[in-house]
Parts: structure tokens; sequence; C-alpha cells
């Protein structure tokens, strides 16, 4: 009694506490991932500390123009994304569609970017056998690159449902699924970029 007392002396009172965002199945997925980048970030790490000269010489090569503006990109599909999922929890799902729309365009662009870069690396003759750290910088940001790749299917699934009207207060799961498994790959982005591109 004491207990419904207090319930509806505050309305903002429950037993259930913070709800998680999405579906529980899409955060298994996301640490799986995650635990798989950081095993590989582990392995670059170890080989750099081993070839310190042999990775700062062929790193001073690599575009960090590129790479800190698709930083920026990334950045801006999932401020654009936080938009979206705020829109739809508003109950305005279809004026949120357009913001999801940008973020599929930042992506985008950001394999843009990413392929003109592949495209020069690729021009220099640099393979997975040119050196161990062209092995690790192809792998990891190819690796990333197609995440980026599903992330954008996700995120155009994610737009038509918007524009449909789909989602709402009562109806936020696959949304915020998606939302999260996008904000996982902007995530090893921040981490990747300053690790291969930037640290000596």
């Amino acid at each position: 009694m004491e207990l419904q007392a207090n319930a509806a002396a505050h309305p903002t009172f429950t037993r259930t506490g913070p709800r998680l965002a999405g579906d529980l199945a899409i955060w298994i997925f996301i640490m799986a991932e995650l635990a798989a980048f950081a095993a590989f970030f582990a392995a670059y790490a170890f080989t750099r500390a081993n070839h310190v000269e042999e990775f700062n010489l062929a790193q001073r090569a690599l575009n960090r123009d590129a790479g800190a503006f698709n930083t920026l990109l990334l950045l801006s599909a999932s401020a654009c994304v936080v938009r979206a999922v705020q829109g739809a929890l508003a109950g305005r799902a279809r004026a949120a569609a357009p913001w999801m729309l940008a973020a599929i365009l930042c992506g985008l662009a950001f394999l843009g970017v990413k392929g003109v870069e592949y495209a020069a690396a690729f021009a220099q003759g640099i393979t997975l056998s040119s050196s161990t750290f062209h092995m690790f910088y192809l792998s990891l940001t190819f690796f990333h690159f197609m995440h980026v790749i599903l992330g954008l299917v996700i995120l155009t699934a994610l737009w038509f449902g918007l524009r449909a009207g789909r989602y709402g207060p009562r109806n936020m799961n696959g949304l915020e699924s998606g939302a999260a498994y996008w904000h996982m790959v902007d995530l090893v982005w921040l981490i990747l970029f300053p690790l291969v591109y930037v640290i000596h």
C-alpha cells in the first residue's frame, strides 16, 4: 500500500527502471563485433611495438586529411541518426526521415573517400603482402568498410520505415537497434583512425 501511495504521489516512479534501447540480440551482436575489432587492434599494437620504424615509415604515406574528413562524416552521420531517433520518439517519424537520409548520404560519402584512398594505394602497387603495416591497414580498414556498407543497408531500411510512419513512441525497437549498430560502426572508426593514421 505504501508503494502504491508513493507511485501515486510521484508519477515518474517506476519499478522497471531504465529501458534497454533496442533489442537485446543486437547488443549481443555488437559486443561480439567489438570483441573482434579489439582483438584486431591488440594484434596491430603488439606487432607495431616490434616494428616501430617500419610502421612509422609506411604510416607517413597515408592520407591523414582523408581519414580526418571521414571521421567528420561518420560523426555527422551519427548525429543525424540521433536526431532521427529523437524525432520518431516524439511521434514525428515522417518529419525525422530526412535526418536518416542525411546520415545515409554521409555514410556514402565515407565509402567514396575510402574508395579513393584504396584506388591511390593500389595504383602505387600496395597490397596485403607489401608490408606488415599494409597488411594490417588494408585488413582493418576493409573490415570496417564492410561494416559501413551493412550499416548503410540498415539505415536505408530504417529510412523507408520512417517515411512510412512505422516507428513511434510505442514502436522504437527496430529503429533503436539499427541506430545502435551504426553508432558501433562510428565508435570503431574513432579508435581505428588515430591508431592506424596518427599514433606514432
